[in-house]
């Protein structure tokens, strides 16, 4: 593989974007610097080049694509931090805690039980402040990240995540939510 698709391939989106690894990012300067990188990496502006050189520009505009849809959305920004630290696989099993589980567990016997749009609505309340209380935690996890030392940031990204976790799980209870609800 050539030496652009060496970097392509390793080099992180941070990176790539020059900007610190936060879980929060000024969309301004993010959208800005897209665009000056797709005014560079515009394979149109290397239809002289040879094929090498046409390659390596094209996995450079692929991968400022790639780099801006993940940074702007800030659920994938946090599921690639994590990651890119080794927190967050494919297929992984995470542990939650039972007493979280158990509160689930819970909903969902009292979601397969609801017959009726008033006990649905008291479940949608509570969920709903499950996953307020979550992103108030993620909140005040991720506002002061880039100024930790490393430490610290390993710290933070081991609770970001278990909120991450839950938040799939939370997720997956919303989801059944909107299936009973259309069945009432």
């Amino acid at each position: 593989m050539n030496k652009i698709g060496e970097i392509c391939v390793t080099m992180n989106y941070f990176e790539f974007y020059g900007i610190a690894e936060s879980f929060t990012v000024e969309q301004a300067a993010l959208k800005k610097k897209f665009y000056e990188l797709s005014k560079l990496y515009h394979p149109d502006f290397y239809a002289g080049e040879d094929e090498a050189r046409q390659q390596e520009i094209l996995e450079l505009s692929t991968l400022n694509n790639k780099a801006y849809q993940v940074l702007t959305d800030p659920a994938r920004r946090m599921e690639y931090i994590l990651k890119l630290h080794g927190l967050v696989s494919e297929g992984a099993k995470p542990q939650l805690p039972s007493d979280f589980l158990m509160e689930m567990m819970e909903i969902n016997e009292r979601l397969m039980e609801a017959d009726d749009a008033a006990e649905l609505g008291r479940i949608t309340a509570e969920v709903l402040a499950f996953e307020s209380d979550m992103n108030e935690k993620l909140t005040g996890l991720t506002n002061d990240y880039t100024e930790l030392d490393h430490t610290a940031q390993q710290e933070k990204r081991i609770k970001i995540a278990d909120i991450y976790y839950r938040q799939k799980y939370l997720l997956r209870i919303k989801e059944s939510l909107d299936t009973f609800a259309a069945r009432l």
